[in-house]
């Protein structure tokens, strides 16, 4: 069965891909099926709520079961910030390295154990028959003083876990206790519990 993973992002969908093949359910982008996805504009209050605003988008466009998520990191000391505005906190959407900087600049005077975080994501995934299903993981650490290692992306780099470094674990450590790893084991959970071949 193809479902629809709303993200061009060829990483998550290889990650996805090899979570649902065993299912028997081939996980395709919208540039594998040669159409646009609709321009969602992320206005939820919640990670959940920006998930199934994806989500729900690209089963309007393509009649495909679709699945979508949105995830970010949530710092203790900065009330939950920069919480569903982590991929534009530096003021540019995407940047990696200015969002880094102004999270290091807001924690500079922040003692070591006040610097306690999560990263949190949240899968939403939607039926043409009305079916939903909606997961969320977390992973619990904190921020590093200094960026370690150069793999991953986002705030990987800066994010210490009881088993490392996100920036220095390699993608199959990360995936075994990231918070997308834990929402996409619930994920799969779930859709074990449905018979697609009805």
């Amino acid at each position: 069965m193809d479902f629809l993973i709303a993200t061009h992002n060829r990483k998550k969908q290889s990650e996805m891909q090899r979570l649902l093949a065993p299912l028997g359910i081939k996980v395709l982008t919208a540039d594998d099926l040669g159409v646009v996805l609709t321009e969602v504009e992320e206005t939820g209050k919640t990670f959940e709520e920006n998930a199934r605003l994806k989500a729900l988008s690209g089963l309007r466009d393509t009649s495909l079961p679709c699945i979508a998520d949105d995830s970010g990191l949530c710092v203790d000391a900065l009330g939950g910030a920069p919480g569903i505005y982590s991929a534009r906190y530096g003021g540019e959407d995407g940047n990696d390295k200015l969002n880094n900087e102004k999270l290091l600049k807001e924690l500079e005077n922040v003692n070591k154990e006040d610097r306690t975080a999560k990263f949190v994501c949240c899968i939403c995934c939607v039926f043409p028959d009305g079916g939903e299903i909606v997961v969320k993981g977390e992973c619990k650490g904190e921020i590093a003083f200094e960026r370690h290692g150069s793999g991953g992306f986002g705030y990987d780099p800066l994010f210490l876990t009881e088993y490392g470094c996100f920036g220095e674990m390699t993608s199959e450590e990360k995936d075994a206790v990231s918070h997308r790893g834990n929402a996409l084991r619930l994920l799969v959970k779930e859709l074990k519990k449905i018979n697609f071949d009805q």
